[in-house]
C-alpha cells in the first residue's frame, strides 16, 4: 500500500459517530477529551471560527470548508470566539446514534461530521504523523468534496433504512479525499510526516520505505530514490519528518511489527524476516528499543488482553 493507507490501516479508524450541527444565533462550543480521535468536519451552511489548542491563529470557516483534526487536541468551534464556550457533551449527548443536533433554535449554521476512534498500542506515534490541523478551503478542493458532503448531510437529516452504514462510508471517504487533498496541495514546506509525503524527493523514500520495508535499506540507497546526496538527504529528511532516514526506517518496521504480532499467529522469527531481519535477536533487540518491552512479552501481552 501506499504510506497514507499503511499509516490509516495501523490506525484502524471506525466511524465512531457521524452527526449534524444545525446552530442558530450566537454559539460556542468546546471539544475536550479528543484522545484517540480523528475528526472530519464539512461546513455546509452558513460560518464560524475554529480554533485548535497549541495552533497561534484561529480560522475562518465557510460554507463548503472541510477540516480534519488528527493531533486529539482540544477545539472550539464558535459563531464568536469572545463567547463563553459550552461543552460538547452537552451538546452532542443525543447524537450518539446520529442524526443532526439543532442548537439554540437553528438555521444559521449546519455542520457535517464525523469522529473516528482509532485503536492499537501505539495510537501516538502514528497519530504524530498527521497534522494538528488540515483545513481546506479552496474550491477545487470544496468541489472534490462536494458530492459526499451533500450526501452525507442529507443522510444525516433523513434517516432511511442502512443509513448508518451509508453515513460511515462517506465518512471515510471524505477522511482520506480531504488528507489526499492536502498532500495534492504541495504543503511540503511544513514540518511534519504528511508535510514531508508531499515533498517530491523526501516523499519518494518514504514511499520506498512503505513500498518494501524488508529491503536492506541504506542511508546512500535512500539518499539514491530521493535523488539527493547523503549528507543533504539525511539533513533534509529529519527537518521534514522530525526523525533520522534510518530512524523512521526502524521506527516503521517495528509498527507493522507489533500489528503482526498482535493480530496474526505468525512466530516471531517469520515476522523479523517479513521485516528483514534474518537475526531474530537483532529485530528483538529493535524492537526492544523502539516498543519498550521484547516482541514475545508483547505478544503474550496482546494474547491476554484479546482473552479478558
Amino acid at each position: 500500500m501506499d504510506p497514507l493507507s499503511d499509516v490509516l490501516s495501523l490506525l484502524k479508524p471506525r466511524s465512531y459517530v457521524s452527526a449534524g450541527f444545525d446552530a442558530g444565533g450566537d454559539w460556542s462550543v468546546r471539544f475536550s477529551q479528543q484522545q484517540n480521535f480523528i475528526k472530519c468536519c464539512t461546513v455546509v451552511s452558513g460560518q464560524c471560527w475554529l480554533a485548535v489548542d497549541g495552533v497561534p491563529e484561529p480560522m475562518h470557516l465557510t460554507a463548503g470548508d472541510c477540516f480534519v483534526l488528527g493531533s486529539g487536541r482540544t477545539f472550539r468551534l464558535a459563531s464568536d470566539l469572545s463567547l463563553p464556550a459550552v461543552e460538547s457533551v452537552a451538546v452532542f449527548s443525543s447524537a450518539q446514534e446520529g442524526g443532526v443536533v439543532t442548537y439554540n433554535g437553528g438555521g444559521g449554521f449546519f455542520l457535517g461530521g464525523s469522529r473516528f476512534a482509532v485503536n492499537g498500542d501505539h495510537v501516538g506515534i502514528l497519530l504524530a504523523m498527521l497534522p494538528p490541523v488540515v483545513h481546506l478551503w479552496k474550491e477545487s478542493d470544496r468541489a472534490a468534496l462536494r458530492w459526499a458532503v451533500e450526501r452525507m448531510a442529507q443522510e444525516l437529516r433523513e434517516r432511511q433504512p442502512g443509513n448508518d452504514l451509508v453515513v460511515q462510508q462517506l465518512a471515510h471517504m471524505m477522511l482520506v479525499q480531504a488528507l489526499r487533498l492536502y498532500l495534492s496541495d504541495e504543503h511540503g514546506e511544513q514540518a511534519g510526516w504528511l508535510g514531508a509525503l508531499a515533498d517530491k524527493q523526501i516523499g519518494a523514500a518514504i514511499n520506498a520505505i512503505h513500498q518494501d520495508p524488508a529491503q536492506r535499506w541504506t542511508l546512500a540507497g535512500l539518499a539514491g530514490v530521493a535523488g539527493m546526496s547523503r549528507s543533504i538527504f539525511a539533513q533534509k529528511f529529519k527537518q521534514k519528518v522530525g526523525t533520522p532516514p534510518m530512524e523512521y526506517l526502524t521506527r516503521w518496521r517495528m509498527l507493522l511489527a507489533a500489528d503482526r504480532l498482535a493480530n496474526s499467529s505468525a512466530p516471531i522469527a517469520r515476522v523479523a524476516l517479513s521485516l528483514g531481519y534474518e537475526s531474530e535477536s537483532a529485530f528483538g533487540a529493535a524492537f526492544k528499543r523502539v516498543m519498550g518491552g521484547s516482541p514475545r512479552q508483547y505478544s503474550l501481552e496482546r494474547q491476554a488482553a484479546s482473552l479478558g
